[in-house]
């Protein structure tokens, strides 16, 4: 269990799998399949992780820089919103608004992509607090409409090779790493290696806390549950929303910015 699941897993959903085990095994023993539940007695120990990395605007930049832009594009999106990569993948013009409120919504039940036995689908998002409103800062808002000028009969705002979906395998490989590994002939230095693109994730919610924006407008953003009262009772507020999507704009303007290299023809890649 822990070398199986733990490396790739968070604490918590290992734990879950291992209940959900345990009662269908007592099931099993319920019904006279088997003899014993062996799950009956096993516990799992949750010892402390690494701290995961996190990047700066600069190097998301430069490491968008290093892709083709339809997936540098997807990277700087992922390190200023948040989202999943479930979400992302899956991410729909239909749900991606780009007027003067410029957003993306997460819908509760086509909002993710998952793959499952190999199969690609749309399906609800992690949890219920998942589906959710994710504002967008003015120079994300620009990019993504330059995106959907050059694909205007796309369906989905981020694809791979021939229009289809990205897988996180493929695109791990064929982009995230070549980007992370750099390249002596073009002058790229090697960044951080260590760094998975859930980390943007965690970027995102690094820069948020340096900006100071408050704890439930954290969560909200990311989609994480409220867990204790002070969450409870706390709101967002429009005021809470323009000061962080300011936030954001200036750390663009001031350490961030994407140019992708001129070598780089303009084709999808890694699905």
């Amino acid at each position: 269990m822990n070398k199986t699941l733990r490396p790739n897993l968070a604490d918590k959903s290992v734990q879950d799998i291992l209940v959900l085990f345990s009662m269908i095994l007592g099931e099993a023993v319920d019904e006279g399949l088997i003899g014993a539940n062996p799950c009956r007695k096993l516990r799992i120990s949750f010892t402390d992780r690494p701290e995961r990395p996190h990047a700066t605007a600069d190097e998301v930049g430069a490491l968008a820089g290093r892709m083709p832009p339809d997936a540098g594009l997807m990277t700087i999106t992922d390190a200023y919103t948040g989202l999943r990569w479930g979400e992302l993948a899956g991410l729909q013009w239909i749900r991606t608004y780009l007027d003067d409120d410029p957003r993306i919504e997460i819908d509760p039940k086509f909002g993710a992509l998952h793959e499952i036995a190999g199969r690609l689908e749309l399906g609800p998002p992690k949890t219920p607090a998942s589906a959710r409103t994710v504002h967008l800062p003015p120079f994300l808002a620009d990019l993504l409409a330059e995106h959907r000028e050059r694909n205007p009969d796309a369906r989905f705002v981020f694809t791979g090779a021939h229009g289809g979906l990205h897988r996180r395998s493929n695109f791990r490989r064929r982009v995230w790493l070549p980007a992370l590994a750099g390249d002596k002939e073009r002058g790229w230095a090697p960044l951080n290696q260590e760094m998975h693109f859930h980390d943007l994730r965690h970027t995102h919610e690094t820069w948020l806390v340096e900006d100071n924006v408050p704890r439930i407008l954290r969560l909200v953003r990311l989609g994480h549950k409220r867990k204790d009262t002070d969450d409870l009772y706390s709101h967002v507020t429009d005021a809470m929303v323009e000061e962080m999507l300011a936030a954001l704009q200036r750390r663009w303007e001031q350490d961030g910015g994407w140019t992708w290299d001129d070598s780089q023809d303009l084709r999808r890649e890694a699905a």
